[in-house]
């Protein structure tokens, strides 16, 4: 004869007895309501203090980030300017490899002239200026004869010439019995050497 299957009981109470399954049902659902609680009210997150101590961390973050963003942007302008500004420079004081010597030359005879001292021999040297493709270094040599005074002027008007002139070395000295001085000035400038692809 098959055996009736029959639940255990516990402290002498069947667990199909409608009042214990209620209790359980309950216990249940109370369980499931502090579980909702917590989820909802996050009393882990912290009390309202700790709460508005971590705005005010985020608020001062957030200001900081501000801050740094905007010196960026000062920092961006300040580089686009010195970009323009270095090739406008470029632009107005450089000239083309391939007129740099004749005009340089021009200057130095105008300026000889002008002084009242007598152009001789010149050489010229060129360069490449490390760290940079478009810009070589022109070095030239130049020879001159006349009176001191003649060479205080032409020093003068070299200073003041529209050409970017670096006068590296300047040398007088005095011809035997005479007061005209042997002069040697070393200029340096810079050329633009012009991509091959517009040569």
């Amino acid at each position: 004869m098959p055996r009736s299957f029959e639940l255990p009981r516990v402290n002498g109470v069947s667990l199909l007895d409608p009042r214990v399954a209620m209790r359980v049902i309950l216990g249940v659902l109370a369980l499931a309501n502090v579980v909702a609680a917590l989820i909802v009210f996050k009393p882990w997150g912290g009390s309202p203090a700790d709460l508005e101590a971590q705005r005010a961390q985020l608020e001062r973050q957030m200001l900081d980030m501000r801050q740094r963003l905007e010196r960026t942007r000062q920092v961006v302008q300040k580089v686009q300017r010195a970009r323009s500004e270095g090739d406008r420079f470029l632009a107005d004081y450089m000239m083309d490899r391939q007129s740099t010597f004749s005009t340089i030359v021009s200057e130095l005879d105008r300026v000889a002239k002008e002084a009242g001292i007598t152009p001789k021999e010149r050489s010229w040297t060129l360069e490449e200026v490390e760290g940079s493709e478009t810009v070589m270094q022109m070095t030239v040599t130049s020879g001159f004869e006349g009176a001191y005074a003649n060479l205080t002027k032409f020093v003068n008007l070299l200073d003041k010439s529209p050409r970017f002139l670096i006068v590296e070395s300047l040398q007088a000295a005095p011809q035997q019995g005479s007061n005209v001085l042997n002069i040697s000035v070393k200029l340096d400038t810079f050329v633009r050497q012009l991509p091959e692809a517009t040569l």
